[in-house]
């Protein structure tokens, strides 16, 4: 059993989805691990990490117009029966910045992932996003830490027996 930390950088393009999957495969076939498990931590406090459909771009696209629609921009309206709208004190970073933070908090920044033959085991229609939800373009950090068993050298086995 071995383990490694490491960091992934993903370079966002404002809001919106972003497929890491093949990222993620790409880096355990790199370090040369078999199965194991995948642990992810996201870096930051205005974008999250989901596992997702992969197959219809609408699922995206809906999900993202949902979250806008109840995490509104400058301002909300309580759900009390006055429906009194409050305005977001947090404002310094632009208008995208609070409503972010409020989004990642009903998301995930973390993520455990089980791998099997150097794959993320995920079912058919699933992948894994980094979601960024500022407007402008970003560079994210991922923590990443497996803990697995490494493939098999060929040549070690030969020469071990």
């Amino acid at each position: 059993m071995e383990q490694i930390f490491s960091k992934l950088e993903i370079l966002t393009h404002g809001e919106g989805f972003i497929d890491i999957t093949n990222d993620l495969n790409l880096f355990i076939k790199k370090h040369n691990f078999n199965s194991g498990i995948f642990n992810l931590t996201l870096l930051h406090t205005s974008c999250s990490l989901t596992i997702n459909e992969n197959a219809d771009p609408n699922v995206l696209r809906d999900l993202k117009k949902y979250m806008q629609s109840i995490v509104p921009y400058d301002s909300y309206l309580t759900l009390s029966k006055n429906r009194e709208e409050i305005s977001y004190k947090h404002y310094q970073e632009g208008a995208d910045d609070m409503p972010a933070h409020i989004k990642t908090s009903l998301s995930n920044t973390c993520l455990s992932l089980s791998f099997q033959e150097g794959k993320i085991m995920l079912g058919t229609w699933q992948a894994v996003y980094l979601w960024e939800h500022r407007f402008d373009q970003k560079k994210r950090i991922i923590n990443i830490h497996i803990i697995g068993e490494k493939k098999q050298n060929i040549y070690n086995v030969i020469k071990s027996d």
